[in-house]
């Protein structure tokens, strides 16, 4: 149980720092051989491997996307019990964009995340409606 209450707090403190644009921050319970998976539907899309490369992926993302607003609906952990160890948590939000041309958007989805040892070993997002992620990342 107490596992499950730090693992929540990690995941909500990591959508703090996102709001905030704070990519050191949102990085730092990453592993140095992490994998990101973005929708592939936009040209920023597919896998991202290696904690630099995925700093830099965010750092390109708080740039399109200057204002941000996730709200955590759900937190999802596979073992309630695991204090160490793998984990699977599943982060369900929404959020209120605004891209850098200044138009707004919202939508909603699912983050998945195994951690190691409290660390994100592997992220994916899934995206409710791809296509509107097109026209927020400028690509319609």
């Amino acid at each position: 149980m107490i596992g499950t209450v730090m693992v929540k707090k990690v995941v909500r403190s990591a959508f703090i720092s996102l709001n905030r644009g704070d990519i050191e921050s949102f990085m730092k319970d990453w592993t140095e051989d992490a994998v990101f998976r973005y929708p592939t539907c936009v040209r920023v899309g597919g896998t991202i491997q290696g904690k630099p490369e995925i700093k830099r992926w965010f750092e390109g993302w708080v740039e399109q996307f200057p204002k941000r607003e996730f709200v955590l609906n759900n937190l999802c952990v596979r073992d309630t019990f695991a204090f160490g160890g793998t984990n699977v948590i599943a982060a369900e939000w929404d959020v209120k964009l605004s891209n850098r041309d200044g138009r707004n958007f919202e939508t909603s989805g699912v983050t998945v995340i195994e951690a190691i040892n409290g660390k994100a070993v592997r992220v994916c997002d899934y995206i409710r409606e791809p296509e509107l992620f097109r026209e927020a990342w400028g690509e319609k």
